[in-house]
């Protein structure tokens, strides 16, 4: 089944919003909301959506979205996200940057700073670094990910081993309510681990995209987080868990 213009456009918000809301898009496109529900309803049956209370959110599961449509989601909000967290690294730091388009936006953020020491197994982190000559950069060698430039398996575990940073930065490609970090690969999920075993603080980034999203494979619990970066409110319950596990959160809105 091939998509409608508007069909396409609804597909495109979500992309760029993570949902989409039937009033909304009534509202957007002039059309009943009975319209947008069998357009939203068709694209979850073509597997493009996954129908919620009120809309649909990005089809998430056992296998990430592309590297582009995740690069391209809430853009703005991973750049103010990312603002924030690099103004509280100082100059001189040891940093790891891991795989995401939120540690790269992170990454653009510390073109500035000076006399740091950036270790990654993301290669666009690294080509984003180049840029500043103030930035000794290492990758942590491993197979590569063609899909993102992700570098994963044994021996990048070995190579983060052999560092103790000042600070981790990380994201995750789902968290759910309980405050667990979720991702897709088993691979990057033990990298991740080990980043965090590594690192004297550890900073999460991640959108409330996020909190819309599932994924089979745990990383660890935002009580093993120092600092988590993100542009709305959490639910009550994990926002008490957080003060009991002494997770600072910061809203970058």
């Amino acid at each position: 089944m091939s998509l409608s213009f508007r069909q396409s456009d609804i597909l495109n918000i979500a992309r760029q919003d993570g949902r989409v809301m039937v009033e909304d898009l009534a509202a957007r496109f002039e059309v009943t909301v009975q319209t947008i529900r069998r357009d939203l309803s068709e694209l979850a049956d073509m597997g493009k959506l996954d129908r919620v209370h009120g809309g649909a959110v990005l089809r998430s599961g056992v296998s990430n979205i592309g590297y582009e449509d995740r690069r391209a989601l809430n853009a703005d909000t991973k750049a103010r996200i990312a603002q924030h967290c690099a103004q509280d690294i100082p100059d001189g730091a040891s940093v790891f940057l891991n795989i995401g388009t939120s540690t790269e936006a992170v990454a653009r953020q510390l073109l500035g700073h000076k006399d740091l020491m950036v270790v990654t197994n993301n290669m666009n982190v690294a080509n984003i670094l180049v840029e500043n000559p103030d930035c000794q950069i290492v990758v942590a060698g491993g197979v590569l990910r063609r899909s993102d430039g992700g570098l994963i398996g044994n021996l990048t575990i070995s190579t983060i081993e052999q560092f103790k940073f000042d600070y981790a930065i990380i994201g995750c490609s789902a968290l759910d309510i309980n405050g667990d970090l979720l991702d897709f690969d088993f691979q990057e999920v033990r990298v991740s681990q080990t980043i965090i075993s590594q690192a004297r603080k550890t900073c999460l980034v991640a959108d409330q995209s996020k909190f819309q999203r599932t994924a089979p494979a745990r990383i660890a619990s935002l009580s093993e987080v120092d600092v988590f970066y993100t542009d709305q409110a959490l639910p009550n319950d994990l926002t008490r868990k957080c003060k009991e596990w002494n997770t600072q959160v910061k809203l970058c809105g």
